[in-house]
């Protein structure tokens, strides 16, 4: 993993949006809707990346497409008739193991700090702990924002469906053990 991919910005606003939504705020206000989104791109970035690491992924991610958001918006129970419209194509680039290992991160402060060291030792950067800090350190009102997209049991059908893989990437010798 040498240079971090640049063609993943509708992966990764997509899959955010989807997470943002499936987990919103209990706090309401702009504010409060908007960590919540800061939060998720975040998760999906680190979780974009280290899924796609290269430039030719993310060329082949591409061309064949994500796959779309149909088994998460399933497994949260959203009204399939509701996602049908036009206003919902985004949907179409939503990518499920990227949401699942995001809500792995989100909700595993360890495997957070996991994931975000893998990628400043790929591209030798100073500097991704701080462009990160939302989801390796969040502040009180962070936490207060996103108490549902960071609730381990609340997020855990999504993110047990890619986990193991996520642990098998990051630290093979434990998943391998653990």
């Amino acid at each position: 993993m040498s240079v971090m991919p640049i063609d993943l910005a509708p992966v990764v606003a997509a899959t955010a949006r989807w997470l943002a939504r499936a987990f919103p705020s209990p706090v309401s206000g702009a504010f409060n809707a908007a960590l919540v989104e800061l939060q998720a791109r975040q998760a999906v970035t680190v979780a974009a990346w280290l899924r796609y690491p290269t430039d030719m992924d993310a060329e082949l991610l591409t061309f064949v497409g994500p796959g779309g958001s149909a088994r998460l918006d399933w497994m949260v129970g959203a009204d399939a008739d509701d996602l049908q419209a036009d206003e919902h194509a985004w949907r179409d680039w939503v990518d499920e193991v990227v949401a699942s290992w995001a809500a792995c991160l989100l909700t595993d402060p360890t495997l957070a700090g996991l994931a975000v060291g893998r990628l400043a030792t790929a591209v030798q950067g100073t500097g991704l702990t701080a462009r990160f800090r939302r989801l390796l350190d969040p502040d009180a009102q962070d936490s207060r924002a996103a108490a549902l997209l960071r609730h381990p049991d609340l997020a855990a059908s999504i993110a047990d469906l890619h986990r193991d893989q996520l642990h098998e990437l990051l630290d093979p010798d434990v998943a391998r053990t653990g």
